[in-house]
């Protein structure tokens, strides 16, 4: 995935939001968090290129280990049950589980070690092939793209819809009485 991870969490913060946000407050906030979790797996690319010189796949690493945003997911479920009252539950919770919903979308078209550390072992649904010098324009050219652009379509018609409600909600509430 390339530009699908972003609208993704946007879609699950969205789907989230009217259970986990008190009030519709903090909903911006809820939505940040979202985003973050959604991307933040990927953080090991400065690793990746900076450190290790692209000798292990990026998906090797801890942050792409699904039992790690499981038991974050998990933990932040409980802590949520347990502390109802707590602001900073539900930002974990959403931010834990757009990390788990960003391995999901990973194992469409690139492998994850769904076992590890346990197995080393890659799991993936579909290859996408080395057709092309530059990597990224494997994943742009190929069919499995169009995923990615449907989860971009539906986050930017959910968020037009948002808005477009809001804005209407904010319309009848200056309309001043006659």
């Amino acid at each position: 995935m390339i530009i699908g991870h972003l609208p993704a969490g946007y879609l699950v913060a969205k789907a989230f939001a009217g259970r986990l946000v008190a009030g519709g407050r903090n909903t911006a906030i809820f939505v940040c968090a979202a985003l973050l979790g959604s991307i933040f797996p990927d953080i090991d690319w400065l690793y990746f290129f900076w450190i290790d010189h692209q000798h292990h796949h990026h998906h090797t690493y801890w942050t792409h280990y699904p039992i790690v945003w499981a038991a974050l997911t998990l933990g932040c479920a409980a802590w949520m049950r347990l502390r109802k009252d707590s602001a900073l539950a539900p930002l974990g919770f959403i931010f834990a589980l757009n990390g788990f919903v960003h391995l999901l979308l990973d194992t469409f078209t690139g492998p994850v070690w769904w076992l590890a550390p346990f197995v080393d072992e890659p799991f993936s649904l579909f290859i996408v092939g080395r057709t092309y010098e530059l990597w990224w324009l494997n994943f742009v050219l190929n069919w499995s793209f169009l995923l990615e652009t449907a989860l971009l379509a539906a986050a930017v018609i959910v968020y037009v819809r948002d808005r477009q409600r809001r804005h209407r909600v904010l319309g009848r509430l200056m309309i001043p009485p006659s």
